[in-house]
């Protein structure tokens, strides 16, 4: 028998989480609210499924002819969108398989975009923020690197947003580390305090930081958070935004889950956000949940990194806070802003530091007009010469991006992907691994994460570029979500991110060709969960 390397990887030996934890998982719950709004989603589309073939049914030629009209329109108008072919085609052979059901779902659900009202709030919020002119920063980038220049020519076409210099980048390997440098950021907060974050479940981190936002809001500092109601179902309560107002914090719930037939609950805000006096802002892929620092141990070890900005560049941040605050806050409960942003100043930066950086945005259109991260991925893939690291907690990827990784292997780039070995959404987890056989052939190496579960989400290149952020290689977080990322060039922290992933690949396992099932009905069922993985 073959002996096997320590490196080498079968799905049998996967380790299993801790008992203790595993039940504390299992105890988390959806809220009444939560399952009722779905059941009036799931009613109200059945009740029109329903409508739509009693109407055939009862009105024959009069009824018939009306609804194959709307049919063979939908159909049309889905064929001519400019959406990705991998979101359209499984809506294509819904619509065909299930007629009455597809179509009614492809009026009720299709729509990715924001409602109107939403994006005329974000509008008049976009327009009160003061312009920066960049373009002393750009005219040295584009004299030092034109790929360079021309990746943030696009970033900030597409996001929004301007370069900087001037911005002092640090990077935290663990939840833990980031936890320690933010909490003593907290405690000297001067003049307000910004968080915005897709979980935060009450335990040791967050009631920690809670602890430090009461005492500095009863101390005059103005301490405003925002966390997405989906994202912290399961680990706050319902009002739990009430009880922080109590405390003088400004909270809201990002986007409320409602029964509604638009694509809103779509469209979550997935941003990690901490932004302080406007001189400081962490953000990365750690929630605020006693997991992502390992005070608990669910899925065995967490890994998650991030990084914290101290210049210029964290403007770039706090614009974004100050958008979806206001968003909810005036559409939910009709009111103007709860206290005036621009009354706490701008602050002066003396320090000069070393590299170029773009904090950004993404999300749905036509907030976004483009797949921000998925372009500059590509952008930083096919622009690459020596090597790509990646790290990911899902890899659910449509064909350009897997075009764009398996095209840098085969020219002969060092392309390597960290994903993790043990699953936290077995679906996910299978979808994932169904890119393993076109990636590997292509030369692309895997590794899956063994010693619990990687949830970080990075991408560096050639020493010179890096991406460190919220953005999962998944369609949720590519097309649906409200993401950020902060983009670097030419910046000492990437040798510490570097660093860092070649550490934790040694504390990875790589898949190879022979550790891929492949049998037949492995492929069909890959095949099928793919083809409507773009829904999900």
């Amino acid at each position: 028998m073959k002996k096997r390397k320590q490196n080498d990887i079968t799905t049998s030996e996967m380790p299993k989480p801790p008992r203790g934890d595993a039940s504390r998982l299992k105890a988390r719950y959806i809220p009444f609210r939560f399952l009722f709004v779905v059941f009036l989603i799931v009613l109200g589309t059945l009740i029109l499924c329903a409508s739509v073939s009693a109407l055939a049914y009862f009105f024959k030629l009069y009824a018939v002819i009306p609804i194959i009209i709307i049919y063979v329109l939908c159909i049309l108008k889905l064929i001519r969108s400019e959406d990705n072919p991998d979101y359209k085609i499984p809506w294509l052979i819904l619509i065909f398989i299930v007629p009455v059901f597809g179509l009614v779902c492809y009026l009720t659900f299709y729509s990715r975009r924001l409602p109107k009202s939403q994006q005329r709030l974000i509008k008049a919020a976009r327009e009160k923020q003061e312009f920066k002119d960049d373009t002393q920063e750009l005219a040295e980038l584009k004299d030092l690197s034109p790929l360079a220049y021309g990746q943030v020519k696009m970033l900030c076409a597409q996001s929004g947003v301007h370069l900087y210099k001037n911005t002092r980048i640090e990077y935290f390997p663990l939840g833990e580390d980031m936890f320690a440098g933010m909490l003593e950021d907290l405690k000297h907060a001067e003049n307000f305090i910004f968080m915005e974050y897709f979980i935060i479940e009450r335990g040791t981190f967050w009631n920690t930081v809670l602890d430090i936002l009461k005492e500095k809001a009863a101390s005059g500092v103005v301490v405003a958070v925002v966390y997405d109601d989906i994202g912290s179902m399961r680990t706050l309560p319902g009002n739990y935004f009430k009880k922080l107002r109590k405390q003088n914090i400004h909270a809201v719930p990002f986007s409320r889950f409602r029964a509604t037939s638009d694509g809103e609950f779509n469209n979550r805000s997935h941003r990690k956000i901490t932004v302080i006096d406007g001189k400081i802002g962490y953000t990365g892929g750690i929630n605020i949940a006693d997991e992502y620092i390992n005070v608990t141990h669910p899925l065995g070890h967490w890994k998650d990194t991030a990084v914290r900005l101290e210049g210029e560049a964290v403007f770039e941040l706090m614009k974004m806070i100050v958008v979806d605050y206001a968003m909810n806050v005036i559409k939910r409960e009709k009111k103007r802003f709860d206290f005036d942003f621009e009354s706490l100043g701008k602050p002066v930066f003396e320090n000069q530091y070393e590299g170029f950086v773009v904090p950004f945005g993404d999300g749905p259109v036509p907030v976004y007009r483009e797949n921000v991260a998925k372009n500059i991925f590509i952008a930083i893939l096919s622009q690459a010469k020596e090597y790509v690291y990646i790290t990911t907690p899902y890899l659910i990827i449509d064909n350009e991006l897997s075009n764009a990784i398996s095209a840098a292997a085969a020219r002969g780039v060092d392309v390597r992907i960290i994903v993790p070995h043990i699953a936290d959404k077995k679906i996910i987890h299978f979808m994932t691994h169904s890119y393993y056989p076109r990636l590997v052939k292509s030369g692309v190496k895997i590794y899956e994460y063994t010693l619990g579960f990687i949830h970080s989400k990075l991408m560096i290149s050639d020493d010179t570029t890096g991406v460190v952020g919220t953005i999962n290689l998944d369609y949720r977080s590519l097309v649906h979500h409200f993401e950020d990322g902060v983009w670097f060039y030419n910046s000492p922290v990437l040798a510490d991110i570097k660093r860092d992933f070649l550490e934790t690949v040694e504390k990875s396992a790589l898949v190879k060709p022979e550790h891929i099932k492949n049998n037949v009905f492995r492929r069909l069922t890959e095949s099928f969960i793919r083809l409507f993985a773009p829904m999900l």
